[in-house]
């Protein structure tokens, strides 16, 4: 079976048999499935905005969750390129640790809260049942999503990962910090 390995920012659609596999600390990893057409997908996102001012709004309508519904759209799409069906998938989510360092306070949610509490406000208003998930916490993750069955394999790490995945989330979160702000980061901001 060909494994594929999905880093910040990608996705990945199929119809093969396929093994999808990602390594998360904050980010979020949706699995979505067709049971029907057996047309699997998986991302690996995070929502950049970390200023997240709007808390009346569900969060996928804010300027903080656009990001997270880019990706979820594009695996979407894809899916549904591949034959699968919106009415048919499901979800199994991983992720959203508070690894980065700047956790939430009484006012103020961590990037790994948001993103948890973005997927299920995404996946409930599209009415995409959540079969499955492993979200928050302190430790980071490797997921295998298996197409053959739909199963998750989750594998929490120890601390000896974090620097790890720490480093290659900040990295992603400069890239899409200097893409929003046209090039513009401030100093520290992900430090």
């Amino acid at each position: 079976m060909k494994e594929i390995t999905l880093h910040p920012g990608e996705y990945c659609a199929s119809r093969q048999d396929v093994l999808l596999r990602t390594l998360l600390g904050s980010c979020i990893s949706a699995c979505l499935y067709d049971p029907v057409t057996r047309v699997i997908g998986m991302n690996h996102f995070l929502l950049t905005e970390r200023r997240y001012s709007e808390r009346e709004k569900p969060l996928y309508l804010t300027e903080a969750g656009r990001y997270g519904v880019h990706a979820m759209e594009l695996l979407i799409n894809d899916m549904i390129k591949l034959g699968g069906r919106r009415e048919n998938l499901r979800a199994k989510v991983f992720g959203g640790s508070s690894l980065l360092g700047f956790n939430g306070t009484g006012t103020s949610p961590s990037v790994g809260e948001l993103n948890c509490r973005f997927i299920i406000e995404f996946l409930e208003n599209d009415g995409i049942p959540l079969v499955a998930s492993s979200l928050g916490g302190h430790r980071g993750r490797v997921i295998r999503f298996s197409s053959l069955d739909f199963s998750v394999l989750v594998r929490k790490l120890g601390r000896f990962k974090v620097p790890e995945i720490v480093r290659s989330e900040k990295q992603y979160l400069r890239q899409s910090e200097a893409s929003r702000t046209g090039g513009i980061i401030e100093p520290d901001v992900w430090d």
